[in-house]
Parts: C-alpha cells; sequence; structure tokens
C-alpha cells in the first residue's frame, strides 16, 4: 500500500468517528494524528496532554506550542501514576501503570465532553518492542488509527513532512521513567535530576539523547553520528562532568553504542535468554 493510500485510509477511519479526543504527547505521531483528525473532524477534535513528573517541561511547552500551530483545541490535565506504588517500584510492565492512569483520566475527560473515542498515536513499528501500555490501550478500547491504516515510523515522518508539520524529523521520545533501570524505584528527584542532565545535552546542540540513571552513575547515550563530537571536544566532556556530579551523580559514562530505542529492554531479554 502506498503512503497515499494509507493517508486516504486513516482519514477515512477519521471520518467514521463523530468527535475524537487524541492521547497528544507532542511526539511526531500523535502530532500527526491531531493534524489528521483535525483535518477530518475541526472542533469536534480535542488534544489533551498529560503532564506529570515523568514528562519533561520541554515536551510540554512543545505540546502547546504545536496544538496552535494545528488550530487544535487543546487541554492540559496532571496524571499522578506516582501515587501508584507498582509503578514507583518499577516493574517491567511499569508503563502499563502509566497508561492506564492516562487512559483512565483521558475517559473522563471523553465523558465530560461527550467524545466517545479516544485516539493515540502507536505505530505498527511500535509492535515490535516491548511496549505493556500498548495492553493497556487495548483493554480500555483506545483506537490507533496509525496502526489501522498501516503507518510505520516513516511513513509518519514522511507524511508529516507532506503536511509541513514542524516536528516531522524531531527524534524520538518517551517518558523520564524510561530512563531508570527496571526494579531502581522512580523516584521525583531522580526524573527531575534526568531531566536536568538530559536539558544540559540538548542546550549543547546535542539532538537524540537519553541519561540513563543507573545508580550513582549517569549513562549518556546519543545518536552514533553525535558521538565523535562528544568524544573530541574536552570542555563539552568537562562542562557535563561537572554539571552532572552537581546534580548528584558520582560518574559519568558515555555509551558507545549509542542511543537505539528500548535499550533498558535489553536487560529483560537476557534474563529470558538464561531462563
Amino acid at each position: 500500500m502506498t503512503l497515499e493510500q494509507k493517508t486516504g485510509k486513516i482519514k477515512s477511519l477519521i471520518q467514521e468517528m463523530d468527535s475524537a479526543l487524541v492521547a497528544f504527547s507532542g511526539g511526531v505521531d500523535s502530532t500527526l494524528v491531531l493534524a489528521l483528525a483535525h483535518e477530518v473532524l475541526g472542533e469536534k477534535t480535542l488534544a489533551v496532554t498529560a503532564q506529570s513528573a515523568s514528562v519533561p517541561n520541554r515536551e510540554m511547552q512543545a505540546s502547546r506550542q504545536l496544538a496552535k500551530e494545528i488550530g487544535a483545541r487543546h487541554l492540559v490535565i496532571k496524571t499522578d501514576e506516582m501515587s501508584n506504588p507498582e509503578y514507583r517500584a518499577n516493574p517491567a510492565n511499569r508503563c502499563y501503570h502509566c497508561k492506564t492512569e492516562l487512559y483512565s483520566s483521558l475517559k473522563r475527560v471523553a465523558e465530560q465532553d461527550n467524545i466517545s473515542i479516544i485516539l493515540n498515536g502507536i505505530n505498527t513499528d511500535d509492535l515490535g518492542d516491548y511496549r505493556p501500555g500498548i495492553d493497556s490501550a487495548r483493554e480500555q478500547g483506545v483506537r490507533s488509527p496509525l496502526v489501522e491504516a498501516g503507518f510505520n515510523k516513516q511513513d509518519v515522518r514522511d507524511l508529516s513532512r507532506a503536511m509541513g508539520l514542524s516536528i516531522w524529523n524531531k527524534p524520538a521520545m518517551a517518558c523520564l521513567s524510561s530512563r531508570i533501570p527496571y526494579g531502581q524505584p522512580v523516584t521525583a528527584e531522580k526524573l527531575s535530576r534526568v531531566e536536568q542532565a538530559e536539558d544540559l545535552l540538548l542546550s549543547l546542540g546535542f539532538k537524540q539523547v537519553r541519561v540513563r540513571h543507573l545508580g550513582t552513575e549517569a549513562c549518556i547515550e546519543l545518536d552514533k553520528s553525535e558521538i565523535p563530537r562528544y568524544q573530541s571536544d574536552e570542555s563539552i566532556q568537562e562542562s557535563v562532568q561537572e554539571k552532572l556530579t552537581a546534580l548528584g551523580f558520582s560518574s559519568v559514562m558515555l555509551d558507545p553504542e549509542g542511543y537505539r530505542m528500548g535499550s533498558l529492554n535489553e536487560a529483560l531479554l537476557e534474563h529470558k535468554d538464561h531462563v
């Protein structure tokens, strides 16, 4: 199926809806879903962004700007997954607890606004990684129009670019809790530390950034193309070491393999291999 055919399919899917609430994170996927829903349904589309300790402030600001760009109605709500001890314990299915909190909150908003359909931005590539949050979406009847129309990540970027969406090439983003290895408790202090560390690296011009919170150690993941710049610039290394130490990390290391999606899931796969 061509991109044009997939685009026609997703618009047809949306046309069948009276109204739609879009779970809007400000990432490329949910931005495309919002743009298409708004194009088809207009004011009958509502974008809702969840604000919590696990979402960087920079992403909240970006979501507000993007909703304004698209011209869509936008609501920011607060979610409190941190009040759930099962979430804070950081099990392998932590994402399930987070998404259950999110979708439960979105359902309440949808009911208040008389909206029957909730949409998310999951694409077909997401189905290949370990993502327990997808189970929660299925359980709560949340629809994934990108999956239904057969969109993979490249399709999402290609159509976003064609539609003139400013974030068509925005790097992948995940919640801050994903930086903490499974089994190590999630705390507001750790999340804040990671957010500030990543903000620093982003301010230095790096585009794809993760700072993994490994106990007292910070492990920096950069896109492979950006690693040489970090390694060759001593002033950057000194600045990062100094500021991350000030944040409370006892040591800082750069992952030579670079950023890869779901890198903390590698430990789960290794565990399965040895069972």
